[in-house]
């Protein structure tokens, strides 16, 4: 009976000393990320998203009261792979919290393009190619797999009274992403191969290409801001013909004017809106409503 009373008695105070340990402040640069932090951290966890749903993160520059949040966050995560431009910053005014680039911990996918040529005529430079890496890594549910497990890790470290919880929620969580991996596999099966072509506006799906098979032509580079030459518009017009591409696909963050020159050109449908830089709005405002929301704009389009 004494040994009993003296178990509840410790199991009460150790409750009471987790309920007192202060919840984890994290400061995120990322919608993707940000539903990582509160599916992993659950109540132990304090997580404030600073970009804007629908926001173009390429573009995103944090404000002062950004930085004020930063300044007192004992983590702070970032997609990297040179998504945010503005690391230094966010370093600089960080204290003592963790600058956690998630993305430099998954293997990158690179995009092979013409480098920008310099001078007119016979003085132009030569074509030469560069490679570039593609930001966009949570396209693949293996990547986010992979960041799931980067950030439990990372929470536990820090609060290492609370790795039982993180470890749970992050095993729940991952149910979810390998559920939806192996729904994915199947719609996308539906979709015969020599129809998995992907017309869109920005690089941003070279994950999603190489997990499921697809040949991807963009309009502009890897972010909105790079304008695409009217010779790069050109050779897609006939890339699309040549190809018989079905359908084209906007993005969320990019202005859809090229594709509807494409589809009034070649007869190529404008097949729907997909979400490129994060997490979207109704039905793809979570990651698996995101991912299957552009799955399924895909094959209904292409099929």
């Amino acid at each position: 009976m004494k040994s009993m009373l003296f178990g509840l008695v410790l199991s009460f105070l150790s409750a009471v000393c987790l309920e007192a340990v202060e919840p984890l402040k994290v400061s995120v640069f990322s919608t993707i990320l940000n539903e990582i932090a509160q599916k992993v951290g659950g109540d132990a966890v304090k997580s404030i998203g600073h970009v804007p749903v629908g926001a173009d993160p390429h573009e995103f520059e944090p404000r002062p009261s950004d930085l004020k949040v930063v300044s007192s966050a004992d983590v702070i995560l970032l997609s990297a792979k040179h998504m945010e431009g503005y690391v230094g910053k966010l370093r600089e005014v960080s204290g003592k919290g963790r600058v956690i680039e998630v993305g430099a911990q998954i293997s990158s996918v690179w995009v092979e393009r013409e480098a920008h040529s310099h001078g007119e005529g016979a003085k132009a430079e030569p074509h030469k190619h560069e490679k570039i890496e593609d930001p966009h890594w949570w396209h693949s549910v293996e990547n986010m797999r992979k960041a799931v497990g980067v950030i439990r890790d990372e929470f536990s470290k820090l609060r290492p009274e609370h790795k039982a919880l993180f470890g749970s929620n992050a095993a729940v969580y991952d149910k979810e992403l390998v559920d939806l991996q192996q729904w994915a596999k199947r719609r996308i099966a539906e979709l015969p191969r020599d129809r998995r072509k992907l017309v869109t506006s920005h690089e941003a799906f070279e994950y999603f290409a190489k997990d499921f098979g697809f040949k991807v032509f963009y309009v502009e580079g890897l972010t909105a801001s790079d304008q695409p030459a009217s010779k790069k518009v050109a050779d897609l017009l006939e890339t699309v013909q040549a190809q018989k591409v079905k359908a084209v696909f906007a993005q969320d963050s990019v202005n859809p004017k090229v594709l509807k020159e494409i589809t009034s050109s070649t007869g190529a449908k404008l097949g729907g809106q997909l979400w490129a830089d994060g997490l979207g709005t109704g039905d793809a405002a979570t990651y698996d409503g995101m991912f299957r929301h552009n799955v399924n704009t895909l094959v209904e389009a292409l099929k």
